[in-house]
């Protein structure tokens, strides 16, 4: 019979009494390293979790990290912060690292277990690489980081995932837009629409009066590809859109969604200002 599941608060005593085996793949041997930088001219203190049980590890960090960040101030929620502490799991919990810094605002989670190849499949809904094992403790259906990346992206954030220097993964979560923000080694730069825009909205408006506009019945037969469709569906409820968002809202890669805006542009449905894209005339018509 199907039954929800719900990570660190479901009793599995079976499961518990087997991660008791020293020889068991998910056996805590390190202790998690929390790194306060609650002073920028000097070191960080340093708080430990001890190792113990895969799940009262894993919510002791959770929970101890938030606690340490809102007490800097920070405003990233606690569920965000746990989905990240989650995937410590798939480091076999080898070295696990959080820095605490910028007020709470920026946290860093870093681990030295096998790292992630495909960086961009790992932002997508239901990609995992979960074992039935790590199932025990975890959702397991590919849910946290696109989650983690799309709340922080909707507020405002960003989310960076990167190699650790020595093998290993770097989560960084921030409440403040990244020029690296998701991915930080894409293809090019070009590809790379994802910064916000800094222009002040005066100069915003202004600069929209520069966009080439085509005429309308320049496009009577005008056949729109699914993801074209998508984009004028986001842009239906957003007033901007960037490659970032459209990852974070339908999956994809932002090297594939850059391309697919730069096509819009040509057509004339958006323009571009400065990073971000907006509807020409055109493609408020469209709409309409």
């Amino acid at each position: 019979m199907a039954r929800d599941f719900f990570p660190f608060v479901e009793e599995n005593t079976n499961q518990d009494e087997k991660n008791t085996d020293s020889n068991n793949s998910l056996t805590v041997r390190y202790a998690a390293r929390i790194a306060v930088y609650d002073d920028k001219s000097a070191a960080p203190r340093v708080v430990l979790v001890e190792p113990k049980d895969v799940r009262s590890y894993l919510d002791e960090i959770a929970a101890t990290v938030n606690q340490l960040a809102h007490e800097q101030g920070g405003k990233i929620p606690f569920m965000v912060m746990r989905e990240i502490v989650e995937n410590f799991i798939h480091a076999r919990f080898v070295a696990p690292t959080i820095s605490i810094m910028d007020n709470g605002n920026t946290i860093r989670f870093s681990d030295q277990g096998p790292g992630i190849k495909e960086k961009n499949r790992a932002l997508e809904f239901g990609t995992s690489s979960a074992t039935e094992e790590m199932k025990s403790f975890i959702r397991g259906v590919g849910f946290g980081l696109p989650y983690a990346q799309q709340y922080m992206v909707e507020k405002g954030g960003s989310l960076t995932l990167e190699d650790n220097i020595s093998g290993g993964t770097i989560v960084t979560l921030s409440t403040r837009r990244s020029k690296d923000a998701h991915i930080q080694t894409l293809p090019t730069q070009e590809d790379a629409e994802e910064m916000t825009v800094s222009q002040e909205e005066q100069s915003i408006s202004r600069a929209l009066h520069t966009v080439p506009q085509q005429p309308v019945t320049q496009l009577p037969n005008l056949v729109l590809t699914d993801r074209a469709k998508l984009v004028l569906q986001y842009l239906s409820e957003h007033e901007w859109v960037g490659a970032t968002e459209l990852t974070s809202a339908y999956g994809l890669s932002t090297p594939t969604w850059s391309r697919e805006l730069k096509s819009l542009v040509n057509i004339g449905i958006i323009g571009k200002i400065g990073q971000k894209y907006k509807l020409t005339t055109i493609g408020e018509t469209l709409l309409s």
